[in-house]
């Protein structure tokens, strides 16, 4: 089933993207994706069409700077930008009476976390696949402290470039990644690393918390974004329901993956054990 294309005017000014996948039978619960840095909404069609098979509503967004979204590539201004956006398209699809849960990717798995945490009375459980939550291995300690400060005065200035051959084991997903023309390429700008960078600085403290079920989920091998961060999300959390699984050997995307599948059917066991 092809997704329903709606759009809106953010709070910054620009049109946002977001699609909608509708089951034809009434949803038994809403779910919301969070895509990660650089790429677009659509490379989720294959999670949100197996949510759609188990009778989910599923509204997936492209960020602010992001896929068919205006605004400049990549470019924000505050992080709260993304996370007002995604309650936006939260508003726009709710179902009085259903269930909400949210699954972020990445940069998304900020994104879903900090919206999670700013928006708990709203949603009935977070899944989070990848998530950056604290800086990789390779930012120096004192690149991490000047983040916020350098995004301010330079948003623009182009800083670390993401590998796309290390997203995936699969050479089909890496091939079609460098090759979709919605993929933002070069170097993350400033303005938005130290954006991400000064968010992910505030988990430690808001963490212990958090009360929504929450299943955390990592690709071992993954150099993208940190396991550690996933553990450290599964350490503080002040949820009394929380799994965390890390993958061996598994990289950055897990959905995309050889096993992908299986991860899928992870997260769809999962919701549909905390349906009301």
């Amino acid at each position: 089933m092809s997704p329903e294309e709606r759009t809106f005017v953010g709070a910054h000014g620009k049109s946002i993207v977001y699609h909608v996948y509708r089951p034809a039978d009434e949803p038994r619960a809403v779910v919301l994706i969070a895509h990660g840095l650089a790429e677009h909404g659509r490379r989720y069609d294959h999670v949100a069409q197996r949510l759609l098979d188990a009778g989910y509503l599923v509204a997936v967004p492209d960020h602010l700077g992001h896929g068919r979204s205006e605004g400049k590539r990549l470019r924000v201004n505050r992080f709260a930008d993304f996370t007002d956006d995604f309650e936006t398209v939260r508003e726009q699809v709710a179902v009085d009476g259903l269930p909400t849960f949210v699954i972020g990717h990445s940069m998304g798995g900020a994104i879903a976390l900090d919206y999670v945490l700013r928006h708990q009375d709203r949603v009935d459980g977070l899944v989070l696949s990848g998530a950056a939550v604290v800086p990789g291995d390779d930012l120096p300690a004192a690149a991490v402290k000047v983040a916020g400060v350098l995004g301010r005065i330079a948003p623009g200035l182009p800083t670390t470039q993401l590998d796309s051959a290390m997203i995936s084991r699969d050479p089909a997903v890496v091939a079609a990644y460098d090759a979709d023309p919605l993929v933002s390429r070069g170097r993350i700008p400033a303005g938005l690393g130290g954006a991400l960078l000064t968010t992910m600085g505030t988990f430690p403290q808001r963490l212990p918390g958090l009360r929504v079920p929450l299943l955390v989920l990592h690709g071992g091998a993954d150099a993208l974004t940190s396991p550690a961060g996933s553990e450290l999300v599964d350490r503080l959390a002040g949820s009394a329901d929380k799994t965390l699984i890390v993958y061996d050997g598994y990289y950055h995307e897990i959905f995309n993956e050889p096993e992908g599948d299986d991860v899928i059917a992870t997260v769809l066991d999962w919701i549909g054990a905390h349906l009301d």
